[in-house]
């Protein structure tokens, strides 16, 4: 039962956090993700890894590491699939839910699952995506008329 990074929609306070999360969480601490890149989403972000399997590039996307209650751990797993719209091994994916690692504040290393660009997206993303710089979805700056506006479909994590 691996704990979930969020680095969008998921995070505390922001749409989606009470609709999935909230009483379904031991834990959530903040933590972050190197080897990854964030990208602007329409209305939810999207994680791209830089190269190869498991990252290795200079970026780092900022989250939480999200530990579900054991009781409520495969009912999250598969409302977090439905989320974002992942099906093992379906080529229509938007994200593919991966396991990679996370470091938390105190630098302790924890193996978590993380949706991320699945490899088409991706390919679009690096090619014309709107990178967020400092790999903080909370941090990016939009345009005012996109203030609120929400996406209540997908999170981005």
């Amino acid at each position: 039962m691996l704990p979930f990074f969020v680095y969008g929609t998921l995070r505390p306070g922001e749409h989606n956090h009470d609709l999935f999360l909230r009483g379904r969480t031991r834990a959530e601490d903040p933590a972050r993700m190197r080897g990854m890149v964030l990208y602007d989403g329409p209305g939810y972000p999207y994680a791209v890894e830089e190269t190869g399997e498991g990252g290795g590039g200079g970026g780092t996307v900022s989250g939480e590491l999200v530990t579900a209650r054991p009781e409520a751990y495969d009912e999250l797993l598969c409302a977090l699939d439905r989320l974002e719209d992942y099906a093992p091994g379906d080529p229509a994916n938007l994200y593919e839910r991966v396991e990679r690692p996370a470091t938390l504040d105190d630098g302790t290393v924890v193996r978590a699952w993380v949706y991320v660009a699945a490899p088409a997206v991706a390919a679009g993303l690096r090619a014309r995506g709107k990178l967020i710089e400092g790999g903080d979805w909370r941090t990016r700056r939009r345009p005012p008329a996109d203030r609120g506006r929400r996406s209540p479909r997908s999170s981005g994590g």
